[in-house]
């Protein structure tokens, strides 16, 4: 399940549904573990090859490439940068806040629906307004073969 909670717009003065995350991030480890759990390899095989990912995929996009994973997306390289009103006041240095990395989620067209779906927005996504009060299941649990009651957000 997903969690949102009701946000206000000051400037527009509007309320309107804000998705929010909780609890800490899940780490190497864990979606290492998982991965190892749906398929052949060892937990330590799995962690090995997504360590070493991200560093591939920068050498590639500072080669001005995007990386594409299929069933997951795409990324390249992106920057924050302040203009200048004058064509000869352009100078990249100055100009240059940070470099970043943008991500689109994979989309598919089905024909059957016609409609646009990004492959890591689950087809049972439920959304539940977040309350403190509520507790959910161990993380740890999701997307392991070995049971736990959480949806599989890898699949």
């Amino acid at each position: 399940m997903a969690f949102y909670k009701k946000a206000y717009n000051k400037k527009t003065e509007v309320y309107y549904p804000r998705a929010i995350t909780i609890g800490t991030a899940i780490n190497t480890d864990q979606i290492a573990e998982a991965l190892a759990d749906r398929s052949t390899v060892t937990k330590t095989d799995v962690k090995a090859v997504l360590t070493e990912m991200a560093d591939v995929m920068s050498q590639y996009m500072a080669q001005g490439k995007s990386v594409k994973l299929e069933g997951l997306g795409s990324f390249r390289l992106g920057l924050n940068t302040k203009g200048v009103k004058n064509e000869e006041d352009f100078d990249f240095q100055t100009q240059l806040q940070r470099v970043k990395v943008n991500f689109t989620p994979e989309t598919t067209y089905p024909a059957s629906t016609g409609a646009a779906t990004r492959s890591m927005v689950s087809k049972s996504l439920e959304w539940i307004e977040y309350d403190k009060a509520l507790t959910t299941p161990d993380s740890s649990e999701v997307g392991t073969s070995s049971g736990g009651g959480g949806e599989d957000p890898l699949g």
